[in-house]
């Protein structure tokens, strides 16, 4: 890390007071959610242009949707952030921070940055998206952050591969699981400390990371800085920031982020009849399909005159986007749009077209499908934490 860089963070503690104090305002723009009680202040925090606050303590911020249609990579101040426990690390010396790798290996080890990248270097552009992303938007409500869908983002990610670090160590036989924490913690006593495991097949695929470096510069502070974990194609409950230490299990977690927290509805469609608890569950796992129109927000005016062009993303768990559609008639009539670069199969895929349209009230719509075939569901499905919601998305817009 440069000495620039540890000046910034230096500079953290001070700058990451003065950003909580001054969400206290009461002059702060207001971003307007598209929902009920959907207004939210836009707030500046360390590292980031002005975004939407959900919480202060954690912070958990929101990318604005516009930010979406600058390209397919989401720009490092505009990523959003999330945190469970606030207890969080509003700064950290590189030189002294220490991964340590324990549990159910042949060789504990300990390795601080520079060790670390000695080894091969891995990237992936891969998407991020919150379990919760587009909660605000479930009817009838249900509890936690009530979120837009700016509870996501793309990155090119740098690191080492998760595979290479538990070789060096060596897993012994009868190991099926790997757990992982970070320096955020609990602020009460009681409060569960965050950490969560995945399977170790899963861990040495080779494909998940160490990541130290996103969009070609250090983490940001808030996004994990100096190394956080990233889990392709998997909801981010799995990409443990500011993560220090590693443990390799002989038994399943048994904690409350995988016991309790964290589960969908153990069925095909992961969801409930409206209102309704969930019987048997499952962790939450990969992500759905989606897709989204980018360049028009809600109410725009456009022109009947001339084509309107249309724009936007579509991502899903590792398949690969095959097609995009849009409609402009609310799902009478589907066109094919085209598609952007293929930047992998974990990435954020852009797509466009050009719409012609008669006066008057136009509601737009966009699905997606993936390589292995999998589409967006034409009504929205519940569930009792509001998690993966990946309905046909819909603007109506007026041609004049």
């Amino acid at each position: 890390m440069t000495s620039i860089d540890r000046r910034t963070l230096g500079l953290g503690v001070a700058a990451l007071g003065a950003g909580l104090a001054a969400t206290s305002r009461a002059d702060l723009p207001v971003a307007r959610l598209p929902f009920e009680n959907g207004d939210r202040p836009l707030v500046r925090y360390p590292q980031k242009r002005p975004m939407i606050r959900l919480t202060t303590r954690p912070p958990q911020l929101e990318t604005p949707f516009a930010v979406f249609d600058e390209g397919p990579l989401t720009p490092n101040d505009a990523f959003f952030v999330r945190y469970h426990l606030a207890d969080t690390p509003p700064s950290v010396d590189p030189a002294t921070f220490r991964l340590t790798v324990k549990g159910e290996v042949d060789r504990p080890i300990e390795l601080g940055l520079t060790q670390l990248k000695t080894l091969p270097r891995q990237e992936i552009i891969a998407v991020c998206q919150c379990s919760g992303n587009s909660r605000g938007f479930f009817a009838p409500r249900v509890a936690g952050g009530q979120t837009g869908n700016g509870m996501m983002g793309s990155a090119r990610w740098a690191g080492v591969s998760l595979k290479s670090v538990l070789d060096m160590a060596g897993i012994k036989a009868g190991a099926v699981q790997v757990r992982f924490d970070g320096m955020d913690g609990p602020v009460m006593p009681a409060t569960p400390d965050f950490a969560k495991a995945l399977d170790v097949d899963h861990a040495r695929d080779g494909e998940v990371m160490l990541a130290w470096e996103m969009n070609g510069a250090p983490l940001p502070i808030l996004n994990g800085f100096p190394l956080r974990l990233v889990v392709p194609g998997h909801f981010a409950t799995y990409w443990v920031k500011h993560l220090n230490e590693i443990t390799v299990l002989d038994a399943p977690l048994d904690n409350f982020w995988m016991s309790t927290a964290y589960r969908i509805p153990d069925n095909d469609c992961h969801c409930t009849a409206p209102g309704t608890p969930a019987g048997k569950t499952r962790p939450i796992g990969r992500y759905a399909i989606r897709s989204f129109i980018t360049n028009l927000a809600e109410g725009a005016k456009v022109s009947s005159r001339q084509p309107v062009a249309v724009r936007g993303i579509a991502f899903d768990g590792g398949a690969g986007i095959a097609q995009v559609q849009v409609s402009p008639d609310g799902g009478k009539t589907w066109l094919t749009a085209e598609l952007g670069p293929d930047l992998g199969r974990y990435a954020l895929r852009t797509w466009r077209h050009r719409l012609h349209l008669t006066p008057g009230a136009a509601t737009l719509q966009v699905r997606a499908m993936s390589r292995s075939g999998e589409t967006q569901p034409a009504e929205p499905s519940w569930n009792p934490s509001g998690y993966m919601r990946n309905v046909i998305e819909t603007v109506t817009v007026e041609a004049v």
